[in-house]
């Protein structure tokens, strides 16, 4: 009988950090973290924001495609426009 187990190896990465980054990672350590723990969070959270604003922009494309929208909210901005009380310039 051969019996193979497979563990996944971990990456190891070498980074040179600038004054700002140091600073960074000293805020995101702050918590008690160690660095390979502040750096994987950081990673991760950056990760998340970038996938969320590409769901964002994709979104934005989306509705800029749809006329059918862009005239529904034409119509709501004149009639919000036509309830808006009268400047008194």
């Amino acid at each position: 009988m051969i019996r193979a187990t497979f563990s996944r190896v971990a990456r190891s990465l070498h980074v040179r950090l600038d004054d700002a980054s140091a600073a960074a990672l000293d805020v995101v350590r702050s918590g008690g973290m160690t660095d390979s723990e502040a750096v994987r969070t950081a990673l991760r959270e950056s990760a998340a924001r970038r996938r969320v604003r590409s769901e964002i922009r994709e979104e934005v494309r989306r509705v800029a495609a749809d006329d059918a929208d862009r005239e529904e909210m034409r119509m709501i901005r004149e009639q919000m426009a036509d309830l808006a009380p009268a400047s008194s310039d």
